[in-house]
């Protein structure tokens, strides 16, 4: 089991910014970000490996920063620029050493016009 949680979700004005928060209580080497917006399939937001290399959808790019702190094993999300479309429940993903899928409970990011 490789529990995560996250948190940071709200409701912002398009324009706006969030800082979304993924921990774990378990060191972890790639985090990704996902997120599922309401009558839509689950998408890849960005990752972050353990060295800190980074990727991005290209949705996002430019927009969104992901980034981590290896001493709260914590992997952060931090979105500016929001806009409506951005509206999603986030999900935070790793996979273990099995490539086994573990998931946190989501956090609600809401983007007001």
């Amino acid at each position: 089991q490789v529990p995560l949680v996250e948190s940071g979700g709200g409701l912002v004005q398009a324009g706006g910014s969030l800082r979304l928060s993924c921990a774990s209580t378990t060191s972890i080497n790639v985090i990704n970000w996902y997120r599922q917006a309401p009558g839509k399939q689950r998408e890849w937001v960005a990752s972050i490996s353990g060295s800190s290399s980074t990727d991005y959808a290209d949705s996002v790019k430019g927009r969104f920063t992901i980034s981590r702190d290896n001493t709260k094993n914590t992997v952060y999300l931090q979105m500016n620029s929001l806009k409506s479309e951005d509206t999603a429940v986030y999900y935070c993903n790793t996979k273990d050493a099995w490539y086994r899928d573990y998931w946190g409970q989501g956090t609600q990011v809401s983007v007001s016009s």
